[in-house]
């Protein structure tokens, strides 16, 4: 009984491994999206980048004026870029101890 126990547990986690990979991964292509959309000169206007922008901001974990660049875009490509790269550790971390676990 013990040996199913661990085993649903062990799936459980997995799962949740999963999902949480998953998350982050998004969390990450939205940021990246907000990059490209800012190097690219979107309209700021649109309603697509309006929505991408809204949602990198609330995601930048603190960072969006961690460099204050003369050029925006080089502002943008730093400050999101590195929190890009944040999501993307802190994620494969978690994700590697729910799977060790």
């Amino acid at each position: 009984m013990t040996t199913t126990v661990g085993t649903t547990v062990r799936h459980g986690l997995g799962i949740i491994a999963t999902i949480v990979r998953i998350v982050g991964l998004v969390i990450v292509a939205v940021l990246v999206a907000h990059i490209v959309l800012t190097l690219l000169e979107a309209n700021p206007a649109n309603f697509l980048t309006e929505y991408v922008s809204s949602w990198a901001g609330q995601l930048n974990l603190g960072l969006g004026n961690l460099f204050v660049p003369a050029q925006p875009k080089l502002a943008v490509t730093l400050n999101y870029g590195v929190a890009a790269i944040l999501w993307l550790v802190l994620t494969t971390v978690v994700v590697r101890l729910l799977r060790r676990v």
